[in-house]
């Protein structure tokens, strides 16, 4: 069954259609949540507010774009929600934390992995935030550079631009860390 099919489904209060929607679409949506507000906790949060936000406003899905579309721009704007609300406590020193447990795993590849994440997301915490969630968003959640200029209200020139620059910078971060 198609999304478009399932949406029409859940608008009707069908939890079940709602239910298949999400979970085609969770482990991007979780992926989402998970760059922009840098550990896990927070994007738990993210992802649980824009799940319920999402089935609360399903009514307002007007079908103009992709429900994948619309729901990544959701859970983005959950995680951004979140992260702005956040105390002033350096959450990538806790995600560091984190998964600095992992990281006594003796498996040296899985070491290699968790230590390249972590990289990653050092990185990506550094962008300024539009470019950030315009990586992510194009990277991660693999959406157009027309569905993410609609998300952050700029035209498609300004996403690539953003794009652009958030590939070089974070290319500029890990080049001495991370293998390409």
């Amino acid at each position: 069954m198609e999304d478009v099919e399932l949406v029409a489904q859940a608008k009707q209060g069908d939890h079940r259609a709602f239910a298949e929607l999400v979970g085609r679409h969770r482990r991007k949506i979780e992926y989402v949540c998970l760059q922009i507000t840098g550990n896990s906790v927070d994007a738990e949060d993210a992802l649980q507010e824009a799940l319920t936000a999402a089935w609360q406003n399903l009514d307002k899905f007007r079908g103009d774009a992709r429900f994948a579309t619309w729901i990544h721009r959701i859970a983005a704007n959950a995680s951004l929600t979140i992260v702005k609300r956040r105390k002033p406590v350096d959450s990538i020193d806790a995600a560091s934390e984190e998964y600095g447990i992992l990281l006594e795993d003796p498996s040296a590849e899985f070491d290699d992995r968790v230590t390249t994440v972590d990289a990653v997301r050092r990185a990506l915490a550094t962008l300024p935030e539009d470019f950030r969630v315009a990586i992510v968003l194009a990277e991660f959640a693999s959406l157009s550079y027309t569905d993410i200029a609609e998300h952050q209200g700029v035209n498609v020139a300004t996403v690539k631009t953003r794009v652009h620059r958030a590939r070089k910078k974070l290319a500029e971060i890990l080049a001495p860390t991370v293998d390409f």
